[in-house]
């Protein structure tokens, strides 16, 4: 059996419009007590935005600090640029082509030339596409495709591992545990090339917001609707399916069959009760998963926060909980349809800082939470069995 190595890591997007340079996030990282880093594009180091001079100059500023503070670029990641857009699943061709070819080709490049890997997220279905389920089996079909062509170059060039986030709503997938593993085997499958997941646990603050219904549910919603309750926590999916719902003088059978058969049409739209479980996912899914985000979250929202003595009174991410779904993700058996699990995880602190935030306030709650987390992992690449 498999026993990976841990390490404790942090995103720089903290350092997003104040420590910007490598020298200057890699001193602050290093003075938390932390040496692995994960870049993120949103603290200078976007393609898109930067230009190529810009991010060979990047490049060799990052490999120089790292030799001067001991701070190692773990991984690279996409920020809120990217995740802004429709991105690798634009209704515009043209986009999508540039979304692989001139952001995650490069960020690929790049990370090789650092020794990392990537993770990303840049993708997202419009409504037009979701409402219409031939649409959505088309863009699919082609993200699946993109992602395998960026694994199989990810491979061609020996860069570290590469995957993509698990979010937390329909038009943004992986976002079910199935899903991820259908589109991780299905990568895999087509490249022949490792292609990996990062799972954040708080990302698991959606799913339960797009549950299917049964037919009783639906019956007694209805009845609430009749009587003037606006329903606004309800969950049917398509825009047919709430209008078929919101039309019916009574709700009879034949609107009840009308409705599972949009419902039957659209099963995508539809996240089990499981699927917002964090540790379900870690449990499932976490050999799979070289970088896992750590935020924490009281679970019905992915607020970003820090492990702070505040935070946790109100989280639902516990430290030893984490490793324990992690260990017995590595017990299930070797899957022939999945990549290789993981030699090596980085769990990496995530926490955000407002615009307005007060540096040393910040600093310090950061500081907090590698505190929290090294109770966990004293020293980086123990073995997951020794944790």
């Amino acid at each position: 059996m498999k026993d990976p190595k841990i390490y404790l890591a942090i995103d720089n997007c903290f350092g997003s419009k104040r420590w910007t340079e490598p020298g200057e996030w890699m001193d602050t990282i290093k003075d938390l007590g932390v040496y692995y880093v994960e870049a993120s594009a949103d603290t200078e180091c976007d393609p898109l935005y930067m230009g190529d001079e810009y991010m060979k100059n990047w490049v060799e500023k990052v490999n120089t600090a790292s030799e001067e503070t001991g701070v190692k670029v773990s991984n690279l990641y996409s920020g809120h640029g990217t995740y802004a857009t429709l991105g690798l699943a634009h209704t515009d061709a043209g986009v999508r082509k540039r979304f692989l070819n001139d952001w995650l080709k490069p960020m690929v490049a790049q990370a090789k030339l650092v020794n990392a890997g990537l993770g990303f997220f840049c993708h997202a279905f419009s409504d037009s596409v979701l409402q219409d389920a031939g649409r959505y089996a088309e863009f699919k079909e082609n993200l699946i495709n993109d992602l395998a062509d960026l694994a199989a170059y990810a491979k061609s060039i020996d860069c570290g591992p590469v995957g993509v986030e698990q979010m937390y709503s329909p038009h943004q997938i992986p976002w079910t545990v199935d899903g991820a593993y259908e589109m991780m085997s299905e990568i895999y499958k087509r490249s022949k090339a490792p292609f990996y997941i990062t799972i954040d646990v708080g990302h698991q603050s959606g799913q339960r917001k797009f549950p299917r219904l049964s037919r009783a549910e639906i019956a007694e919603a209805h009845s609430k609707w009749l009587s003037g309750d606006k329903l606004p926590a309800l969950w049917l999916g398509t825009i047919k399916a709430f209008e078929l719902f919101e039309n019916a003088a009574e709700m009879t059978e034949d609107v009840l069959d009308s409705i599972e058969t949009e419902m039957d049409t659209h099963e995508y739209m539809f996240a089990p009760n499981k699927d917002g479980d964090p540790y379900e996912w870690l449990e499932k899914l976490g050999a799979y998963s070289p970088i896992v985000h750590l935020q924490q979250t009281n679970g019905t929202s992915s607020g970003h926060q820090p492990f702070t003595k505040e935070c946790n009174e109100k989280g639902i991410i516990k430290g030893e909980k984490v490793i324990e779904a992690l260990k017995k993700a590595y017990t299930e058996s070797d899957d022939p349809n999945m990549p290789e699990k993981c030699d090596e995880i980085m769990l990496t602190l995530e926490p955000f800082t407002g615009t307005a935030d007060i540096n040393r306030t910040a600093l310090s709650k950061l500081r907090e939470t590698v505190e929290y987390w090294r109770q966990f992992i004293p020293r980086d690449g123990m073995r997951l069995s020794e944790l």
